[in-house]
């Protein structure tokens, strides 16, 4: 078994717990079902998001809408370098699978697709 991450971004439409909430959970279910992922794998999840973002914690809304309250998260402001792109959601989620690093898919969703065009949404590779 090996300890992989999983990268997934979103673009969060306004700085509103409801916006984050929609965009978090849609995120993190895009990210366990295309990587087919059971809760009881995941070893952690870490949230970045950016400065402009600061309504709510991001965790707050998967504890509530998945079965993970076992599951460390951390939640930290991304790093704010000019240009970059603004209402960046980002997760980073580890888990313990018997995939290989290529089979895994990273999702990045919205505006968010930018940042990993090569990886966006592409079916893993063998």
């Amino acid at each position: 078994m090996y300890s992989r991450g999983i990268r997934g971004a979103i673009t969060v439409e306004e700085d509103t717990p409801e916006s984050l909430e929609n965009a978090a959970v849609e995120l993190f279910e895009k990210i366990i079902k295309s990587n087919e992922i059971e809760t009881k794998d995941i070893s952690h999840i870490i949230f970045t998001m950016t400065k402009d973002l600061k309504n709510s914690f991001p965790a707050k809304f998967i504890r509530r809408n998945f079965d993970i309250q076992y599951v460390p998260l951390l939640c930290v402001n991304e790093m704010d370098i000019e240009p970059s792109l603004k209402k960046c959601l980002r997760m980073l989620v580890v888990v313990n699978t018997e995939k290989e690093q290529n089979e895994i898919k990273h999702i990045y969703l919205g505006g968010a697709k930018i940042l990993r065009s090569d990886l966006a949404n592409e079916p893993a590779q063998k």
